[in-house]
């Protein structure tokens, strides 16, 4: 199926964005910031191209639609576009510079930032042109979109801030991210902020209709659940095989909660995440193994969110207190552990705790013990 140029939901984020194309008067810097796959990109893309083409109308900027089939929308299409820049941490492959090639691709350098927008002297020994300040080639602005824009290193960070206070005119940034937070304080401040959200049922059933991948009933119930209202999350999911585990990991946690300790949970979640980081270096030798395995984790950790989910719907729905108790419990542990995947613990060892406190939690309590001997 091909893919429409339609963005399917984010009716606030687009009503915000068409009033400030119909003003006439666009913010210099945005932060487009929910979670991951519910369009944050393709929305900045289409604004990019509507404010780089003349062509673009009154009726696509309140729609949020670019014009297609112009000169500007070909030069984007075509990756050409001289004043349409997109900045992800991949470009690092591609540098003049050995240092950066050579790197894992774990975050958004400060020199790929100078090479590709603040300019200024990187470790080549080069001193870049800053792209935002270059006059625009056509005439009509220029558009730095960067994506995942929470990898910005704290140095890139803080070498933005001039650019984000004083802008060259005719010069817009958008910043993309699934982590807001992790952008600098004084970097928010400068930004307008767009929220976007998960996609509705009906909404997510419209995605499956034209752009969705083909599934059996069961699996595509499975992943609309899992996907949390993300059409990306649910691709990414069907791409990596999400469903096989969950049906093998299922059964083994409904022992852990029945207080039944089944031997080599916790090495076998660690497993899953390395095979998961194989497969993508396996696919691009220059991705990080690092940050492939931590996305493994996250993924996995999304996988015990939705078991939560489904519990603490069903305790509150028979007005289970202590069950409701127990799972609210089970999703602080979940926080925990997420929070401890990012502080760079060993990943066996978060697994290993993640186990211990889920049991600890969830399991009757004339169980805990004997689960601990099994161990």
């Amino acid at each position: 199926m091909t893919a429409s140029h339609h963005i399917l939901g984010q009716s606030r984020a687009l009503r915000a964005l068409g009033c400030a194309l119909a003003s006439g008067h666009v913010h210099h810097a945005w932060i487009f910031h929910g979670p991951a796959g519910v369009g944050k990109f393709r929305t900045a893309e289409e604004f990019a191209r509507i404010l780089l083409d003349p062509a673009s109308t009154a009726s696509h900027r309140a729609t949020l639609q670019a014009p297609r089939d112009t000169p500007c929308a070909r030069l984007i299409d075509a990756g050409t576009h001289p004043d349409f820049h997109v900045i992800r941490k991949e470009l690092a492959s591609i540098s003049e510079s050995r240092e950066l090639r050579d790197r894992k691709q774990m975050n958004i350098p400060l020199e790929l930032l100078r090479e590709r927008m603040l300019g200024g002297a990187t470790s080549s020994g080069r001193h870049h042109e800053s792209g935002v300040f270059r006059t625009a080639s056509l005439g009509h602005g220029k558009v730095f979109i960067i994506d995942e824009a929470e990898l910005l290193d704290a140095d890139g960070q803080n070498a933005m801030l001039k650019t984000l206070e004083e802008p060259p005119a005719g010069t817009t940034i958008v910043l993309v991210t699934q982590q807001e937070d992790r952008l600098l304080p004084t970097i928010r401040s400068r930004c307008q902020r767009v929220a976007f959200g998960p996609l509705g049922a009906q909404e997510m059933a419209q995605w499956w209709n034209t752009d969705g991948p083909s599934l059996a009933e069961s699996d595509r119930a499975f992943i609309e659940a899992f996907a949390e209202g993300s059409p990306g999350m649910a691709t990414r999911a069907v791409q990596h095989g999400i469903a096989a585990w969950n049906a093998e990991l299922s059964p083994l946690f409904d022992a852990l909660e029945s207080g039944r300790y089944p031997p080599g949970l916790s090495d076998r979640m660690a497993e899953i995440a390395d095979e998961f980081a194989k497969a993508i270096v396996d696919a691009d030798d220059s991705a990080s193994k690092e940050a492939a395995n931590r996305l493994g984790v996250r993924l996995l950790a999304q996988l015990l969110g939705l078991r939560v989910r489904r519990a603490l719907a069903v305790a509150a729905s028979s007005n289970d207190t202590v069950a409701l108790e127990r799972w609210i419990g089970a999703s602080e542990i979940l926080s925990e552990f997420e929070q401890h995947v990012r502080s760079a613990v060993n990943l066996k060892h978060a697994f290993a705790n993640l186990v211990a406190q889920w049991v600890s939690r969830l399991a009757p309590q004339q169980s805990a013990t004997g689960a601990g001997r099994g161990r």
